[in-house]
């Protein structure tokens, strides 16, 4: 009796999806070479996870305004088996920096990654309306422009990306296109 309780309970989490591992089950994912994006909309947030072919850092970045200026990014790396994941906001065309350093804060929490066999992963949540001033809202049923983008093999984000390309994402049905 006892083994048939754990085993609909098991069932039943995994249904709810809710993963035994630690790991979350997410409703929506985007495969773009070597780079996968990952999320779930939820109470009033955007739950990530960002799984690139890299040993260095990988990135996602929201609604810029033109190339890079405006965009909301958040870029992780894994070194040492220390996770580092920053809020940075795009100030320039080709550019950007730390939201700290540029008149705004780190909004995420929830922050976690890995990095094994040469595959870096990061899992961060996000506000859909954060209140900071470098963070455009989110609103999950509009299309919503998506930079994707991985570094080579450095954990520095000062280091240029090997990969990058963007999608318009509907974050609440998970309908995408590629731009480019």
């Amino acid at each position: 009796m006892k083994y048939l309780m754990v085993a609909a309970m098991c069932l039943w989490i995994s249904a709810a999806g809710v993963s035994l591992a630690g790991e979350e089950a997410l409703d929506h994912t985007l495969v773009d070479g070597p780079l996968v994006f990952s999320w779930t909309v939820g109470d009033g947030a955007l739950r990530v996870k960002l799984t690139g072919k890299t040993t260095g850092w990988v990135a996602v970045g929201f609604n810029p305004d033109k190339m890079m200026k405006g965009a909301d990014f958040i870029m992780g790396y894994v070194k040492d088996g220390k996770v580092k994941v920053t809020d940075h906001f795009g100030n320039g065309e080709r550019n950007h920096k730390a939201d700290t350093r540029v008149g705004g804060r780190n909004d995420l929490t929830r922050t976690s990654g890995s990095e094994k066999e040469g595959v870096t992963e990061i899992f961060f949540t996000l506000p859909l309306k954060s209140g900071d001033p470098n963070d455009k809202e989110l609103d999950p049923e509009a299309m919503t422009t998506v930079l994707l983008a991985l570094g080579s093999g450095r954990d520095s984000f000062r280091s240029v990306h090997k990969f990058r390309s963007v999608h318009r994402v509907n974050l609440s049905s998970g309908v995408s296109e590629k731009v480019k």
